[in-house]
């Protein structure tokens, strides 16, 4: 049985599921609630309710700052094209900015399994937009070209601090971006299969 089908199976009447995070220092928490009658939320003094059949869209992707390198983001799209988004970090003081990993989890599958009980037929897809993730490829593609050069010029010329730091340049950016790309691929996905690599 899958998580969602094992959320789906826990749901019951008197059940509400919560989370709550802060996007800035500034103001008040944005709080989203699960309940009988669809997604409820309060963000910034304004409040609404999201019917489970009305979310035309859920997007899943890993969104890392400065910060907090462990960041994950859900942005859901209702019918009428309100939008939401809903992050697995919390700000907590001017420097500190909070996981919070497992509440982020358990209410996006959570959502997914009141969406599937619902009958959804909303858009499941994981990642970065398409376009944005050639551009993103083209970019590192046109920074490989760059330091490939600037390495090759440090080598003939002997400069071999400067080869072994671009190396070590190299390396750090590729696993930083490696892991940003790997998880952001463009691609759908089902209820019952939620993308493991977008949920801490």
């Amino acid at each position: 049985m899958s998580e969602v089908q094992e959320a789906a199976a826990q749901v019951t009447s008197e059940q509400v599921t919560s989370y709550a995070y802060k996007a800035s220092l500034i103001g008040s928490a944005h709080r989203f609630e699960l309940t009988e009658e669809g997604l409820s939320w309060q963000i910034a003094g304004r409040s609404g309710l999201w019917r489970y059949g009305e979310i035309s869209a859920v997007r899943l992707s890993y969104r890392p700052v400065s910060m907090q390198q462990h960041r994950f983001r859900a942005d859901l799209r209702h019918a009428d094209g309100g939008r939401l988004a809903i992050l697995s970090t919390t700000w907590q003081t001017a420097a500190l900015m909070a996981a919070q990993d497992h509440g982020f989890r358990d209410f996006i599958v959570a959502l997914h399994a009141r969406m599937a009980k619902a009958g959804s037929r909303a858009r499941l897809t994981a990642g970065l937009g398409r376009i944005a993730y050639t551009a993103a490829l083209a970019l590192l593609a046109m920074l490989a070209v760059a330091m490939a050069g600037l390495l090759i010029r440090a080598i003939t010329t002997g400069e071999w601090t400067g080869a072994l730091f671009i190396i070590g340049f190299a390396a750090l950016f590729t696993w930083q971006i490696g892991g940003f790309i790997r998880r952001n691929q463009p691609r759908s996905y089902s209820f019952d299969r939620l993308p493991e690599a977008l949920l801490p």
